[in-house]
């Protein structure tokens, strides 16, 4: 229940069950109501190792004091980030030569049978597409006989979006974090429709692939490789908040800047005109084709933030269409999941929540770098996911600022005044306030190929955060002991 804003001064405060404040409303009494509730959910556990990690003790050598010394750092760097498209690996297997039968997939680690129908279609497309096997049913065969390995996206440094799927001989972008000199990668983006990435594996979209692979790939490795020092995707996504996008369901101002950056040098010297122009045209009509890179650039972000020793910052939020995990900059490369809620938001003609696929994809990436939900506020154009108010999406950006850690200088939301996008999710905070942060994301059918049937909004589950901050009060205690000597207590 919203609060019961009084002209007078009340005669009755609630803290906590709503209920309460309703009996004395409809008593006639003036009653303004507190929404509260216990942190972690009232679990005493998980209370006390809150309060471990929290403390506001002017010790500078408390627990507490060690996570607040490592989020500066950590969203120092973040801020810091100058993430640059530098290339296009032309195979996947140019980046990481040990591929051989091994696909990169969004999320945790899933085996085969445990997989969604989406992620499935989606390995044998790729099974297809590297000529592993000849047809679907050969395919399904190798992927469930264990001849093809599987691995994360992010524990190879790169990120995709819905299944993620990379595989050998695919192009990826490549980008180099200017300032802390790390890289991360990401595969392109396929357009709309019956595409790889939910899960379609016909042979139009094999052919597609290979158009990708030959033409497209490298006529954009020749455009970025002439550009000094590379496109600063930083600049593109923190341009495009100012022109509508939130720049992860919304990509189109995103897009246009890169077209705008890729035109010239794409058309300077000597150019294949009819190659040149098939690249021109897809991008052009595919809105979407910035939100690889925009993924990218946020990797790229948050890899230089993570690895930051006792930090309690999220670097990464995934879906592998069965469980929703995230990763904490403190805490090396463990994941921390549960299962996926369904998004809920605006279904295409002719589908309902029924064929919705739990959330799905690495796309998330970018709410861990403050874009999307944390943007939402920037894009009206979306208010149609979170109920048909703009004030509804400004809602949701104002509510993430309770979650993080800082405001980003350099990602202005004008609805917001200008204020910079909340930043450096905190799983302290998220276990405090009970908020989850907000993730907009596109809904992919359950079944195989049906492709998008929506778009809305998703928040990971509570259990991520509860269990990333258990493991990471045992991280700050070895910590402690290691450079006091003793463990400190409340």
């Amino acid at each position: 229940m919203a609060p019961h804003i009084v002209e007078r001064t009340p005669s009755v405060i609630n803290v906590g069950v709503a209920d309460f404040t309703r009996s004395v409303v409809a008593a006639g009494a003036d009653a303004l109501q507190i929404d509260w509730h216990p942190p972690g959910k009232g679990d005493p556990n998980t209370a006390w190792n809150l309060a471990r990690l929290t403390d506001d003790s002017s010790d500078s050598t408390s627990l507490g004091a060690h996570v607040d010394r490592a989020n500066a750092e950590a969203v120092q760097r973040m801020i810091d980030a100058r993430p640059m498209l530098i290339d296009v690996a032309l195979h996947a297997r140019d980046v990481w030569p040990e591929m051989e039968r091994t696909l990169l997939h969004a999320g945790a680690p899933i085996a085969w049978e445990k997989m969604c129908g989406p992620m499935q279609g989606a390995m044998i497309g790729a099974t297809l597409y590297e000529g592993w096997a000849a047809t679907p049913e050969a395919a399904r065969r190798m992927l469930a006989g264990g001849e093809v390995a599987f691995l994360p996206c992010h524990d190879s440094n790169a990120v995709g979006p819905m299944s993620g799927i990379i595989s050998p001989s695919m192009p990826v972008f490549v980008a180099r974090n200017a300032v802390h000199e790390n890289y991360a990668y990401t595969n392109m983006n396929e357009g709309i429709g019956k595409v790889l990435r939910f899960g379609a594996n016909s042979q139009n979209v094999i052919d597609h692939l290979r158009w990708i692979e030959r033409v497209l790939a490298p006529e954009l490795k020749r455009v970025i490789t002439s550009v000094a020092e590379g496109i600063d995707l930083k600049a593109i996504q923190s341009q495009a908040l100012l022109m509508g996008d939130e720049v992860h369901s919304r990509n189109s101002a995103a897009t246009a800047l890169f077209y705008a950056a890729i035109v010239p040098p794409l058309l300077a010297g000597d150019f294949d005109y009819d190659r040149a122009s098939q690249a021109l045209r897809f991008i052009g009509s595919n809105s979407q084709f910035f939100l690889n890179l925009s993924m990218l650039s946020s990797k790229t972000t948050m890899d230089a933030a993570h690895g930051v020793e006792n930090s309690s910052i999220v670097t990464a939020i995934s879906r592998n269409g069965v469980t929703t995990a995230i990763r904490v900059s403190g805490l090396d490369g463990a994941w921390f999941q549960d299962f996926s809620d369904l998004p809920v938001g605006l279904f295409f003609p002719g589908f309902t929540q029924d064929d919705a696929n739990p959330d799905l994809g690495d796309s998330a990436i970018a709410e861990t770098a403050g874009f999307g939900g944390m943007s939402l506020a920037a894009s009206p154009a979306l208010v149609q996911l979170v109920g048909g108010a703009v004030n509804e999406a400004v809602g949701y950006s104002r509510e993430m600022y309770n979650i993080t850690r800082t405001k980003n200088p350099a990602m202005s939301l004008p609805l917001l005044d200008f204020a910079g996008a909340p930043t450096g999710i905190d799983i302290r905070k998220v276990v405090d306030t009970g908020i989850r942060p907000v993730v907009t994301t596109g809904i992919a059918h359950k079944e195989p190929g049906i492709g998008q049937i929506g778009a809305g909004i998703v928040r990971p589950p509570m259990a991520c955060f509860t269990e990333a901050l258990a493991a990471l009060l045992e991280a700050v205690e070895s910590t402690a002991r290691r450079d006091h000597g003793k463990l400190f207590t409340l």
